[in-house]
Order: C-alpha cells, then structure tokens, then sequence
C-alpha cells in the first residue's frame, strides 16, 4: 500500500497545474520584458544617430516597466484575494443560517459531475461533516490550493521575470554597432522569444511550435509598430 501511495504522489508531481500561478505571472513578465524594452530600443533608435539616447530611454523604461509590472500585479491579484476572502465569508455565513440549504447545494453540484442522487447527498453529508466549509470553497466556489490567488508570489515572479527579459535587449544597445541597431535589436528579441517560448513550454508541458509562433508572432507585430512610428515620425534625436 506504501509504495502505491508513493506512486501516487510522483502521479500527481508530473501535472503542471500547480504551476500555473507563478508561471503565468513570470511568463508575462518576460515576455513584456522583452517586447517593452525592445520596442522602446527600436522605436529610439529608429529616430536617433546617437547610442546614448537609446541606451537612456531602453534602461528607463526596464526600470519603469519592472517596477509597474510588479506592482500592477500585485494589486490586481490582491483584488482577487479580497473577492475570495469575501465570497468565503459569505459562504461561512450561509452555512451557519442554512445548513440544510447548504448541503442539497452542495449534492446538487456532486449529481451535475455525474453521481447518482442518493450517492451525491452522501458524498454531501461525509465533505460535510469532516469540513463544511472547505467542501463549499472548493466545490461550490472553486477555489483551492493551486488556484488561490498569491499577490506578493505573482509580483516578485513579474518584476523578477520582466528585469530578466529587458536586460537582454538593454544589453544588446550597449554592445552592438549603432549602424542598423534596430535591425539587431528585432533579431535578437525574436530570439529571446522563441527561447522564452520554448521555456514556457517545456515548463508548462505544453505544445512548443504553439508557444513559440503565439509569442514571436505578437512581438514582431508590437515591435515592428513602434519602429514604424519611430520612422514615421522623423524625429532626429541629438
């Protein structure tokens, strides 16, 4: 019996749903990493004969950008705890007015997944018993371990990840020749991409020709923008 519940366990550790928090949070930060800084390297390049405006403008936006991303999401996945604590409360309070109310509802839902009607009300009665309300939080609300919104998890993944991919673009305005930078600049991101792709999938234990023309192909479009406006504009910067 031991060893089938070791078996068990490393079932369970090959899932990548346990993952989906973090890499979300981190996928998006490098990838807004990457384009952002990029972007902002083409754009300032594609209107300059100089690298220290491009290097300039590249290193403040990094900065800029990995401190709001960060932040925003935070906020935003705290907003999210709150609406839980909330509907959790709310859940508390119901169970304590109607609990016979509670326990059909929560039979109804065990029936609708397929169990017999007498099976699902017993199923309702044992969840019950052991931890009313945590069967409601999970089966009614659907929030459990793996869903449960972190803030401070997803905004150090966020800033943390958006740093890692903008500091490759920034590197590429400090090395490489001005002449044509931008030119480097959209070579180089398309390359971070397909690696960040490639990354998220092997992470995710997804499809990795997916991943990859999914994120190359919004970043050529995001990046090829801003160098037109760069362009279209004509601003010399000195």
């Amino acid at each position: 019996m031991e060893t089938d519940t070791n078996n068990l366990d490393d079932y369970l550790d090959n899932h990548y749903i346990h993952r989906s928090n973090w890499l979300r949070a981190a996928v998006l930060g490098a990838n807004d990493g990457i384009l952002s800084t990029a972007s902002i390297a083409i754009g300032v390049a594609a209107a300059s004969d100089l690298r220290d405006p491009v290097v300039l403008a590249t290193l403040a936006g990094l900065t800029a950008g990995a401190l709001s991303m960060a932040a925003g999401e935070y906020v935003s996945v705290s907003s999210q705890t709150d609406l839980e604590k909330a509907d959790i409360e709310r859940e508390r309070l119901e169970l304590e007015e109607m609990p016979e109310i509670e326990l059909y509802r929560l039979a109804e839902i065990y029936e609708k997944r397929g169990l017999k009607k007498e099976t699902a009300l017993t199923v309702a009665k044992e969840f019950t018993e052991k931890d009313a309300l945590a069967a409601h939080v999970r089966d009614e609300l659907g929030i459990n371990e793996m869903s449960e919104a972190k803030p401070i998890q997803a905004a150090l993944a966020s800033g943390a990840s958006f740093v890692a991919g903008g500091a490759l673009p920034f590197m590429v305005t400090l090395f490489v020749p001005l002449k044509s930078m931008e030119y480097s600049l959209y070579a180089s991101a398309i390359f971070f991409l397909i690696i960040l792709g490639m990354v998220s999938a092997k992470t995710g234990g997804s499809s990795r020709w997916k991943a990859i023309i999914r994120i190359t192909l919004w970043g050529t479009i995001a990046m090829g923008i801003t160098a037109l406006i760069g362009y279209l504009f004509g601003v010399n910067i000195q």
